[in-house]
């Protein structure tokens, strides 16, 4: 006698679903971005950076509480490079900005998500590749030679070492349950971070600037990176890398409203071009499980298998 079992409510696709997770997660960095700027004459673009990486370690360390049991042999030297690459990120990226518009350091940065994008696993983006890469053409105005080359090489460090986060954070995300493997990664982020501007806070840093990263690393990166831990399970890495095409726009529109930063007609053709490619990218973007192996009398029940499969 065959058993009914009822249709389950519908659910919106991995894609979408990892597509507003995306989103929300570049607003929080961008506006989190946005709001640090003027703190940069009081602690240094260096010292805002290893702030909020700092507090952003402990607070997951604290909230998520790791062990080792929780990671299988390999997974803990994943952590800590993803670690090593989230840190590069930030710092390079908040070393931008001094010299760049949000806009335009943000537009830069996005090369290492398009690279990822273009060379990753996937078929049918090449057209919302062109896309972005168009958008950022038209975002950073090459053809005035005005980019400030130091602020350009920080944007461009920041760029590769996202592309290596990308990649990392999904084998991380589907080796490690839950939030662990982001618990290891950022404490490692932020020890490397407050190292390396040690000496900057050691003369800047103050009590209420002191608080007031604490509530900025809650915003970014702690919340904006769950939120991509959570995404790059539902979508490939070449979807999420075309995806991060609009960051830049984002970063465009806050920059405009929280610091006055008013983009030409040139930027603003280039949000379009990067709008575009975004929400095409997710038409092609859900990652598919594969069919499990048959079980055979030599697997053990405790096997690892990737977790591909959606996380509530």
């Amino acid at each position: 006698m065959s058993s009914f079992k009822p249709a389950r409510p519908s659910r919106p696709s991995g894609a979408r679903a990892g597509f507003v997770m995306a989103v929300a997660s570049m607003s929080t960095v961008q506006l989190g971005s946005a709001l640090t700027v003027p703190l940069f004459d009081r602690l240094s673009a260096l010292g805002t950076a290893g702030l909020r990486l700092g507090w952003a370690g402990l607070l997951l360390l604290v909230l998520v509480r790791p062990r080792r049991r929780d990671f299988a042999r390999g997974d803990l030297p994943a952590c800590v490079a993803l670690g090593v690459a989230s840190a590069g990120m930030m710092l390079f990226f908040m070393l931008a900005l001094p010299h760049l518009p949000l806009g335009t350091a943000s537009a830069l940065e996005f090369l290492g998500p398009l690279a990822v994008s273009l060379y990753g696993p996937g078929h049918g983006r090449r057209a919302w590749t062109a896309a972005a890469a168009l958008g950022v053409v038209l975002l950073t105005e090459p053809w005035h030679g005005g980019l400030d080359p130091l602020g350009t090489g920080f944007a461009l460090g920041a760029a590769a070492c996202w592309a290596a986060y990308i990649l990392l954070t999904q084998r991380v995300g589907d080796r490690v349950t839950g939030l662990k493997g982001l618990a290891v990664s950022m404490p490692v982020a932020g020890v490397i971070a407050v190292l390396v501007s040690a000496p900057t806070l050691a003369t800047h840093v103050t009590w209420p600037a002191l608080w007031t990263m604490l509530a900025l690393a809650v915003l970014s990166p702690v919340l904006p990176f769950a939120l991509e831990f959570l995404a790059l399970r539902r979508l490939t890495t070449s979807a999420f890398g075309t995806m991060m095409s609009l960051e830049p726009a984002i970063a465009l529109l806050i920059g405009f409203l929280v610091l006055g930063q008013r983009p030409g007609l040139a930027p603003a053709a280039g949000v379009a071009c990067v709008v575009v490619a975004g929400i095409g990218v997710t038409r092609t973007g859900d990652r598919r499980a594969e069919p499990a192996p048959a079980a055979t009398p030599a697997a053990s029940s405790s096997s690892r298998q990737p977790c591909v499969q959606e996380v509530s």
